[in-house]
């Protein structure tokens, strides 16, 4: 027992000191995430400002500073809370035998950087396609994606809008896709961290962009738009596009779904206006039936 407080109390603290460190520039300016992320933000806002894609919505949109508070929330106050409990989680697993290397399938550590890095990229990216599709495929998982969902004018912070319990499904599937790689996350891999939270916020931006043929590749603002369409295609009932930085997964399992890209369509789900507007009334939301 003491040894699992003793991994809950590390782990715990060590991130609120570098939580604490990147804000005041004490750490690496590669590894900031902190101001990474407020730099991506601004940047991407001011293209908004700049090149609207739809003309008619406000600067500050719907819900703009909502979303401002979950950006820091998830990224970091949420994930301070929960930093202890996955240092425990792991110590527990080493405990019955479930190591890295039992469950590798991968060695990266022989391969050049560059090669680390995109298969990196593109494992760590294929398990966060397919946590989202169960998200969509099972109605209790639904409910708590529901507040993403919830986003009735697309900007760049919609991108990190989601539930906490999201953070609950999502991170033991990436923590089960590095030990796929045998416990190896490349030495740069804040490369690949920061360039997945460039493309979210693009992909929710009020910007038009499609990258031309890379847009079979990467996704984007106008495939991901209708991601969040309010109307969805018979075939397709538990939703399209579920891409995170990449389209690739969607071309390939036929879930690709771009019918035009004017930009101006209704936002949300049915009943979507059950949703509670006040934030910490959504920190909540989800655990009942009937949500």
């Amino acid at each position: 027992m003491n040894t699992y407080i003793e991994a809950f109390k590390n782990a715990f603290l060590g991130t609120v000191d570098w939580t604490w460190k990147s804000i005041l520039f004490e750490v690496p300016w590669y590894t900031n995430y902190f101001w990474g992320l407020v730099v991506i933000s601004i940047v991407v806002w001011l293209l908004e400002i700049l090149f609207p894609w739809r003309k008619e919505q406000a600067v500050f949109r719907k819900d703009f500073w909502l979303d401002a508070v979950y950006m820091f929330f998830n990224f970091f106050v949420f994930a301070i809370i929960i930093s202890g409990v996955y240092a425990v989680l792991e110590q527990l697993f080493f405990s019955i035998g479930i190591t890295m290397k039992s469950v590798a399938l991968l060695n990266l550590k022989e391969l050049p950087v560059w090669g680390q890095l995109l298969i990196f990229f593109l494992v760590s990216d294929f398990v966060q396609w397919f946590t989202h599709v169960l998200l969509h495929r099972f109605n209790f998982l639904w409910r708590f994606h529901k507040v993403h969902h919830s986003v009735k004018e697309m900007g760049f912070a919609a991108h990190l809008r989601y539930h906490w319990m999201e953070n609950i499904f999502y991170k033991p599937l990436k923590i089960f896709a590095v030990m796929l790689l045998g416990g190896f996350e490349p030495e740069q891999a804040f490369i690949i961290h920061f360039i997945a939270i460039a493309i979210g916020h693009l992909n929710h931006a009020n910007i038009k962009l499609t990258y031309g043929p890379l847009k079979y590749i990467f996704n984007n603002p106008v495939m991901h738009l209708y991601h969040h369409a309010y109307t969805l295609p018979k075939e397709h009932n538990y939703g399209v596009n579920f891409g995170i930085s990449l389209s690739l997964w969607d071309y390939i399992f036929k879930t690709n779904y771009i019918p035009e890209a004017g930009g101006k369509i209704v936002l949300g789900y049915t009943n979507d206006t059950k949703m509670p507007k006040n934030f910490f009334a959504q920190l909540f939301y989800g655990f009942k039936r009937n949500d």
